[in-house]
């Protein structure tokens, strides 16, 4: 029996060290499965997870080689391809009027039918109930989205062979403790093609730590109770910093005066030194008295090029569960339209052209190269970038723009 261990895990890693195209599945599911007994569950036991547990969520488990992002033993990952992306190409694609217009209606319906779940949780968390709807709405379709994957077979096969092994390693074993602590069968344990799970779309380490019992049945079941589902969002939001009685934020009027290379967290004022400067609500009404000392950052997306905002903490706490200026935007301004009935966002996405990922990396790559903080060298323009970008301009003589475009190119070197 030794001499056939040898062999096979002899043979296993003859294997591993073959290009891809030499590998056939059947090979690579013999590894996962010894994968399975002599890496995971090591690591699951001494995670706490017992033997019975781990049995019963990997009996019968078997490779999706339909996910996407999977490296099989012995492949290489692909390489980057060239990319172009709501947030710097035309961030306006990412605001569907379609589609917020008919989520907003239907969050209105449901913030009646759930008017007492979402007070009691208001009153808890003091998280407001059209926040709560709006996450609900985006991530689910207000629970209507069909979750068709067994989440332990996604997990374990990124974990086994994925570009980012490690994170779902630790989602993998954070699942196997949700079926040792009775939270749910891994039978019943659906969710989307990145293993998010259930209504709120939370990873395991998500449901692990901020999931709630709000109809207080015993279970935290936010695959099928809406108070668990509504009130573990709420307590997620609470715990990533929420700020009760505060807004998001406000669509607001930039003077041309004032730079736009002033947004980001880091360059918080008072909400009434930046009314100080000239800018205003874009809608004319008044900015709330409470809110005058209450640190307040600008946020200025698509740079001149679109709306512009004056944005709470509270915002960054909504990219949290996403980390996307136009994810938080798109939640703020449908929580608004369930709250007040209100509309789109007042100012216009302008076009700024086709720009890749690419593009915007090399602007990067020289802004640093110029002494700038642009942030992550990514390709992805956030605030950092945008501001450095603004505050070259202004250097350089240019009118800032605050934004990557096509125009720019050809300038930044």
């Amino acid at each position: 029996m030794r001499r056939h261990s040898a062999i096979l895990s002899f043979l296993l890693l003859l294997l591993s060290s073959l290009p891809v195209a030499a590998l056939d599945k059947g090979a690579v599911e013999a590894r996962f499965q010894t994968w399975l007994q002599q890496e995971l569950w090591p690591l699951a036991e001494k995670s706490g997870v017992s033997r019975n547990a781990f049995e019963r969520a990997t009996a019968g488990l078997h490779l999706n080689w339909d996910l996407p992002d999977l490296v099989p033993p012995g492949s290489k990952p692909p390489k980057e391809r060239k990319q172009s992306q709501a947030e710097f190409s035309s961030p306006g694609s990412y605001f569907s009027e379609n589609r917020l217009q008919g989520l907003a209606a239907a969050g209105r319906g449901l913030a009646t039918r759930h008017a007492r779940t979402l007070q009691k949780i208001e009153k808890t968390y003091g998280v407001p109930g059209s926040v709560v709807l709006a996450i609900w709405g985006r991530e689910t379709g207000f629970g209507q989205a069909k979750l068709p994957y067994p989440a332990v077979e996604v997990l374990a096969t990124k974990a086994f062979m994925s570009t980012r092994k490690d994170l779902f390693l630790r989602e993998l074993i954070a699942a196997l403790h949700m079926i040792d602590g009775g939270d749910i069968s891994a039978g019943r344990m659906m969710g989307s093609w990145a293993g998010a799970l259930g209504q709120p779309q939370f990873m395991p380490t998500s449901y692990l730590e901020h999931a709630v019992d709000f109809d207080r049945d015993g279970v935290r079941d936010i695959w099928s109770s809406v108070p668990d589902s509504l009130a573990s969002i709420a307590n997620y939001l609470v715990h990533k910093g929420w700020q009760r009685g505060r807004s998001w934020g406000y669509e607001v009027v930039i003077p041309e005066a004032v730079s736009c290379a002033q947004e980001g967290p880091d360059r918080a004022q008072p909400l009434s030194a930046w009314v100080a400067t000239g800018i205003r609500r874009i809608s004319g009404k008044p900015f709330p008295d409470r809110e005058a000392a209450a640190s307040t950052m600008m946020l200025v997306p698509a740079g001149t090029h679109g709306p512009e905002f004056l944005v709470t903490p509270n915002f960054y706490v909504l990219k949290e569960y996403n980390n996307s200026d136009l994810y938080a935007l798109f939640i703020g301004n449908l929580a608004d339209r369930i709250a007040y009935g209100s509309g789109p966002f007042v100012g216009k996405w302008g076009d700024v052209g086709k720009m890749l990922r690419s593009d915007v990396l090399a602007m990067q790559e020289t802004l640093v190269a110029k002494d700038y903080d642009v942030g992550k060298v990514d390709g992805l323009p956030g605030y950092k970038t945008r501001r450095s970008l603004g505050e070259w301009q202004a250097k350089s003589g240019f009118s800032p723009t605050c934004f990557p475009d096509e125009s720019l190119k050809a300038k930044l070197r």
